[in-house]
């Protein structure tokens, strides 16, 4: 048991290319499985597409039980809201009654995973254009995780009832149309819940989504600290801080 902990623990935080390239698989899997998801609810359910679900539960479950083996303390792992996640996810998979629902909260784990900091450190390492963008690519990861996760509670708690919404895509047409305020009318929350769900992603989610849009494509910065105020973020061309008025000087590349 010792020899297996410790080659786990090499696999999820060691720094040589086959650790390195066991994350960043793990990251292709999240992926590959969130479009999975979105992609096999379009289609009829059949038994190889049973089985496959069947065999991401069993890599999904194998992940889990090897991160609370290595876990430097396992209670505070089980209070995590991305272990759970990943439980119902499993149930999901593995009980038909739920397939059509709860499978899309897969994708926090895939943000837990693009949040880690080993795999951020190896995304640096790797790319330049990851190190040069990485702030614009983790409001776009942000940005993509919130509208699957609020587009996922629409499905659940519409599909059964709301004829207007058969497929995780109504429900993410629904929800785009909402967060953007275009509001086209022609799909509409029923029951109670279904309003109130409305009401609470017009009030918080539209001014969430925007705040998200605005950090991707709002200019990007360089990193900087001023010697008299410590303001660490700047404009790439900026000559003085512009909340002390020190001179600075930011290297640059002359462009």
């Amino acid at each position: 048991m010792d020899k297996l902990k410790i080659g786990l623990r090499h696999a999820y935080y060691g720094r040589k290319p086959a650790a390195q390239r066991f994350r960043l698989s793990l990251l292709a899997f999240d992926i590959a499985t969130l479009v999975y998801f979105i992609v096999v609810s379009l289609l009829p359910p059949t038994p190889w597409l049973h089985m496959l679900e069947l065999v991401i539960a069993a890599v999904i479950l194998l992940d889990l039980l090897a991160r609370f083996l290595i876990a430097s303390d396992r209670r505070r792992y089980m209070l995590q809201l991305t272990t759970w996640a990943d439980i119902l996810v499993v149930v999901s998979l593995v009980a038909p009654l739920f397939t059509q629902n709860l499978v899309f909260l897969r994708v926090l784990r895939a943000l837990r995973l693009l949040r880690s900091y080993h795999v951020l450190k190896d995304l640096r390492e790797r790319w330049d254009f990851f190190k040069r963008n990485e702030e614009v690519i983790q409001s776009v990861i942000n940005l993509s995780v919130f509208v699957f996760v609020v587009t996922a509670l629409v499905y659940v708690l519409q599909a059964r009832t709301n004829p207007s919404i058969n497929t995780y895509i109504d429900a993410l047409y629904f929800t785009v149309t909402t967060l953007t305020t275009t509001g086209f009318g022609d799909i509409t929350l029923e029951g109670s819940s279904g309003r109130l769900l409305a009401v609470i992603i017009m009030v918080v989610g539209v001014a969430l989504f925007l705040r998200l849009i605005q950090t991707i494509f709002r200019p990007q910065k360089v990193h900087y600290t001023c010697p008299d105020c410590g303001l660490s973020r700047h404009d790439p061309d900026a000559v003085h801080c512009k909340h002390c008025g020190r001179l600075l000087s930011i290297e640059t590349a002359g462009d």
